[in-house]
């Protein structure tokens, strides 16, 4: 009977939380085509994508935790370098992450239909399989930066093999552009994204989970030469890493109306067991920043 309660519990909590997601977008996609058409439009057309992005966050019903160390650099574009682990991870930036925000996103976000080509007008996208799409991208970021304009760049890439307990390894790209122009590098930690939404080919799964999202203190790269990036990209690996739960690591278990023979007990506080707690999860959503 458990099994069944928690098979159901993931259905219902999966189909409200495509729901939200969906429903926003759908309302305000004319709007969005709209402003994606014009540079000077794309400032307001993030606005929009972050009120988006708070709305589903809040709809899904689970706490969110934003944590500030210090606060951010002021008047100055900063190079944000967060973990990747999950399809939300991009929400959960746009969220927390205040200002007009530039992103560096895999070139095939942008053949996603409706969506794809106004993220593709508006931000960053790389083909890491082509030199000269990469080559190409580290110029339209490093002219971002230089305009005022703050980035994210994912540093391993892709999302990682074993979210939530190992980093891929860092690419250079974040860094070089930091250290050339003189801007903070900002560590970003999400250790729980996995938990709600992983990474699962040719499958949609979504588990209730709370979410963090902590923003490190700056790092200043004023002074710093290319000879300094190898020791600044460990630096930023051990900050992003200090922030990982260990009791967060793997993902969830596919649902099923029995369990699963190597299924793990869930982390504690990472996501919720059954169906009753999918349907009334505790805890009240962070406040938007």
């Amino acid at each position: 009977m458990r099994s069944v309660l928690r098979f159901i519990g993931h259905r219902l909590y999966t189909t409200w939380a495509t729901f939200w997601f969906v429903m926003p977008f759908v309302v305000t996609y004319p709007l969005q085509v709209l402003l994606s058409r014009r540079p000077a439009w794309h400032r307001h057309l993030h606005t929009l994508n972050r009120l988006w992005s708070k709305l589903f966050i809040r709809m899904w019903l689970v706490p969110v935790e934003v944590v500030r160390h210090q606060p951010q650099p002021q008047g100055q574009p900063c190079v944000y370098v967060p973990n990747h682990s999950s399809y939300i991870d991009i929400p959960l930036l746009f969220k927390a992450i205040p200002g007009f925000l530039n992103i560096m996103g895999k070139s095939s976000l942008a053949k996603v239909p409706l969506w794809g080509p106004i993220f593709g007008r508006v931000y960053l996208t790389v083909n890491r399989e082509s030199v000269i799409s990469r080559a190409r991208s580290l110029v339209q970021a490093r002219q971002s930066v230089e305009e005022g304009r703050s980035l994210v760049i994912f540093p391993e890439g892709s999302i990682s093999a074993r979210p939530g307990e190992e980093m891929g390894a860092f690419k250079d790209g974040p860094f070089q552009i930091a250290v050339s122009l003189g801007a903070p590098i900002v560590p970003v930690t999400m250790p729980y994204n996995h938990r709600f939404m992983p990474d699962v080919p040719g499958s949609l799964r979504v588990r209730y989970a709370r979410l963090r999202i902590e923003l490190h203190p700056a790092i200043p790269t004023v002074g710093l030469t290319a000879a300094d990036i190898p020791a600044l990209k460990e630096r930023v690996r051990a900050i992003i890493a200090s922030g990982f739960d260990p009791a967060a690591a793997g993902i969830p278990a596919p649902s099923g109306l029995r369990p699963a023979a190597d299924e793990a007990p869930a982390p504690t506080g990472a996501t919720a067991p059954d169906a009753d707690a999918a349907l009334h999860p505790a805890g009240t959503p962070g406040q938007p920043r």
